[in-house]
């Protein structure tokens, strides 16, 4: 299993960052679209780096055209000597229509559409196939050798979605090279909802899970001490009661018997107690979203419950102490 870690936003540490990171043992570092930027911290990672593997996860594709994005995945791809993957997900619809001011369909379709969108560009840059792209979402006809890149060697990044419905999932599993599992899944919503989807998908893409690969980062509660064990069960409970107030996530509650709860916590969302949402979240909840245990727990708690389909994994691992979480990355690494 491959680790990731978020290499966070404060662009004056990402070299030091990074340059610890990759001495450290993990696979890649990500950044996640949310107050800032997601593509400038890897130009400095992909800088001070020479092996570690560069994504987003996500950015907003919404927020973005396809030819922008196109621009953006090669730029980095060329830069890093062919590390990057451009990690995309939907947002959900008063984000893209309130915040980023941008149109939104159905998500899905929409979605599908900007990826093959996408790859029709690429094609034309790196293939010279004529760009003829016309879709329902999107339409791009006209390109010229002044804005085609020169630097064509490592040609187009790899492409992942992050899903959560069957019908996003089945999108990933046909048109893009792997998948971002939302890290609020469980496993009898990935059995009966995750894994056949993007079987569907595969199957639609005429292509076999050995070309696809699925990132999932559960939720990690641990510590070396009471104190930090604590901070580290609030901080999930809390997030956890932040994905569940979202209505479209409710069949992830259900698959563990929790449905009833998601228009609790979204009722209290709307009136502001975030903290209060946490407290609704059980010891029993937890261990379904996730693995809970001493730090030497961790890695064999992961691998036995989601090595048989993850290919890659992303986590802070919460202890303070270096080794303990280097120790946890290695057992990761060599599970």
């Amino acid at each position: 299993m491959k680790v990731d870690v978020n290499v966070g936003h404060r662009l004056a540490k990402i070299p030091e960052t990074v340059r610890r990171m990759e001495a450290a043992g993990y696979d890649g570092v990500r950044t996640a679209e949310t107050s800032h930027d997601p593509f400038f911290p890897l130009l400095l990672a992909a800088e001070h780096s020479e092996k570690l593997e560069l994504a987003t996860s996500i950015a907003v594709a919404f927020a973005r055209s396809p030819m922008n994005l196109a621009n953006i995945g090669h730029d980095l791809n060329a830069y890093s000597q062919g590390r990057f993957t451009l990690g995309l997900g939907s947002q959900i619809k008063p984000h893209i229509t309130k915040r980023f001011s941008m149109p939104w369909g159905a998500p899905a379709a929409q979605m599908r559409e900007l990826v093959l969108a996408m790859r029709a560009i690429w094609s034309n840059w790196y293939d010279g196939e004529p760009l003829e792209f016309v879709g329902k979402y999107y339409r791009h006809t006209l390109m010229t050798p002044a804005f085609t890149p020169e630097d064509k060697e490592y040609g187009a990044p790899r492409v992942v979605l992050a899903a959560v419905g069957p019908a996003m999932t089945a999108v990933a599993g046909e048109v893009a090279d792997g998948m971002i599992v939302h890290p609020f899944s469980n496993m009898p919503f990935i059995e009966s909802v995750t894994l056949p989807a993007i079987d569907t998908g595969l199957a639609k893409g005429g292509r076999s899970r050995d070309d696809f690969e699925l990132s999932y980062s559960c939720f990690v509660i641990t510590g070396r001490d009471e104190e930090e064990f604590n901070k580290s069960k609030r901080a999930t409970q809390e997030r956890i009661a932040f994905y569940g107030s979202t209505p479209a996530y409710k069949g992830v509650l259900d698959a563990i018997g929790c449905g009833e709860l998601q228009p609790e916590l979204n009722a209290m969302s709307k009136q502001g107690r975030w903290k209060e949402m946490g407290d609704l979240i059980t010891d029993d909840m937890l261990n379904e979203f996730g693995v809970m245990g001493e730090p030497q727990e961790i890695a064999p708690q992961m691998l036995a419950r989601y090595g048989h389909f993850v290919d890659r994994t992303s986590a802070s691992f919460p202890v303070s102490d270096d080794d303990q979480r280097t120790q946890i990355v290695q057992a990761l690494r060599v599970g």
